[in-house]
């Protein structure tokens, strides 16, 4: 399966924001943007280009696509879902990206970043429900009980997470730190998503 396997610090520095794409390290010195706030490339600190209306739709497309480490396919996939439901396509498409399963393992602190969390997923420590779950793009609904299994209960990548988290309370999720669960009680409304992000630049993006 295609994967990105770059460093991740370039795709913030191309954002020129930061996407908190390395959990506590984009918050310590040691964090490649607070050192170079530039795009990455031999004249990324020279470049100064006015962007285009098309340009600032992609680079929001492309800055939602990597925060939730999502690729081109599988991103135009949710949107396309997103327009064919009822609603408000922009918002429909970030709960759905809200809601894929390595997003609420990060969301409830159970890893430092998504990235993390979809390692994890993949290496099967979570259940869902009492059902090992090892799809991080599996769409978790409401009522659903995610948690850590029994033999990973002791993994120190997650106990540090857990310890590391800000401890924001997300109104959408349960937690129950002493027994390593959560539960998505509702799927997140617009102001509850708390990402920087204009989804309806993408919208008119993909309208064209």
């Amino acid at each position: 399966m295609a994967r990105y396997t770059d460093a991740n610090c370039k795709l913030c520095r191309r954002e020129g924001e930061k996407l908190f794409l390395k959990g506590s390290r984009c918050l310590s010195e040691k964090c490649a943007f607070e050192r170079r706030g530039y795009a990455p490339g031999q004249h990324g600190n020279n470049m100064r280009r006015k962007t285009s209306e098309y340009g600032l739709q992609l680079r929001e497309k492309q800055k939602v696509r990597r925060i939730y480490g999502v690729l081109e396919a599988q991103f135009k996939n949710y949107f396309e879902k997103a327009d064919r439901k009822k609603g408000i396509t922009g918002e429909n498409l970030l709960q759905f990206l809200e809601c894929r399963l390595d997003n609420v393992v990060y969301r409830l602190g159970f890893a430092p970043s998504r990235k993390a969390a979809r390692q994890l997923v993949r290496h099967r420590h979570f259940t869902v429900n009492g059902r090992i779950v090892d799809i991080p793009s599996y769409s978790v609904r409401p009522s659903d009980l995610i948690k850590v299994k029994d033999k990973s209960k002791s993994l120190d990548l997650i106990h540090s997470a857990l310890k590391d988290s800000r401890g924001e309370e997300i109104a959408w999720l349960r937690l129950n730190k002493a027994s390593l669960e959560g539960e998505l009680l509702e799927v997140p409304k617009r102001d509850e998503i708390m990402i920087p992000a204009q989804e309806q630049l993408i919208v008119e993006l993909y309208s064209k």
